[in-house]
């Protein structure tokens, strides 16, 4: 397979190690020494690593991004490339379009988890209500049916259930 790369960059160290670079790549559980060979490499990239671990022209890459000032010619540019992007009012209209779409997927996400726990609280409330009655021995199905809505059908469920 050809070889791929997924990188992480982290402004924190999620493994509280302080390196600046970790590498993994698939191994066996049951056996580590034998390796997948998938050609892919994970690399998770530590703005905050405190030991001496990369080439300085990465360190000053991680220190640009975890928010220092540019300390080389190529963090330069990428600073004002920045800039420059957040200058760009077509993409600042698209970044701003795609984060208004977002935020109204979230929204949507949201109230149809809301009412969507909203009933499942119903007719649990509903269920429990029922069992009850029908542990306590004083109402019939067809009683325990016109008080909740649930059918005598579901009545007999229940009762076959807590069998």
């Amino acid at each position: 397979m050809k070889q791929s790369f997924v990188i992480f960059v982290c402004t924190f160290d999620p493994f509280h190690i302080g390196r600046h670079v970790y590498t993994f790549e698939n191994r066996c559980v049951e056996d580590p020494n034998l390796p997948l060979n998938d050609g892919t490499q994970k690399i998770i990239l530590n703005t905050k690593g405190i030991f001496d671990d990369v080439r300085p022209e990465l360190k000053r890459l991680l220190n640009f991004i975890d928010g220092r000032q540019p300390e080389d010619s190529f963090t330069q540019d990428l600073s004002k490339a920045v800039e420059s992007a957040k200058r760009n009012e077509k993409w600042r209209h698209d970044y701003m379009t795609l984060q208004m779409a977002y935020d109204e997927k979230y929204r949507e996400g949201l109230e149809t988890g809301i009412q969507q726990g909203i009933e499942r609280g119903i007719e649990q409330g509903i269920t429990t209500s029922a069992r009850r009655m029908l542990s306590s021995g004083k109402y019939s199905d067809s009683e325990i049916s016109e008080i909740t809505g649930l059918s005598v059908e579901q009545i007999q469920a229940l009762k076959n259930s807590a069998k």
